[in-house]
């Protein structure tokens, strides 16, 4: 057999081999995802809301899972009633859009492109919605209100998931 003939079988068994290798993980009926536990959610959640408290703010914490349900909600004893569900909204718009809301807001503002986008219910584009990511995946989303403006909601929520942010990516 030539040295050519040689190259072009063992280019075809390797081609061979590699598209069945692709289609049989094209063709698994399941696949694993990260999931924020309740013990996580709740250890994020205590964390922001002592942020917050140092700064002497009375907020709301909310923390969602990936599938954006409700895992844990904080509320300081004078948060304004309508903290726990501007929380809850901030966290789900996070997660929903992948993006911390901060940017959001400022992406969906009166005569931008996307401002259509604050019209779908539950979503709410202000500042202190933050996505948490375990090893690099998307496993739920914190979101806090109560403090004096969305980028102080924020900072509260960047800084209570930092304290656990190791854990998670372990």
């Amino acid at each position: 057999m030539s040295k050519l003939c040689k190259v072009i079988a063992t280019a075809f068994l390797v081609f061979t081999w590699t598209g069945s290798q692709v289609q049989a993980e094209e063709a698994a009926p399941t696949f694993s995802v990260k999931s924020l536990t309740p013990e996580s959610a709740l250890k994020v959640a205590q964390a922001t809301l002592k942020v917050c408290r140092a700064a002497s703010f009375q907020v709301a914490v909310a923390v969602v899972d990936r599938g954006g349900a409700m895992q844990v909600m904080i509320r300081d004893r004078f948060a304004g009633p309508h903290t726990p569900e501007t929380a809850r909204r901030k966290a789900y718009t996070a997660l929903s859009f992948r993006s911390n809301t901060t940017d959001l807001d400022e992406l969906t503002k009166a005569g931008q492109p996307a401002n259509g986008t604050r019209q779908i219910p539950n979503i709410l584009m202000l500042g202190g919605g933050v996505m948490i990511r375990a090893g690099g995946q998307l496993v739920g989303a914190i979101g806090v209100s109560g403090a004096p403006g969305g980028q102080a909601d924020e900072d509260c929520a960047v800084k209570g998931l930092e304290s656990i942010q190791d854990e998670l990516d372990f």
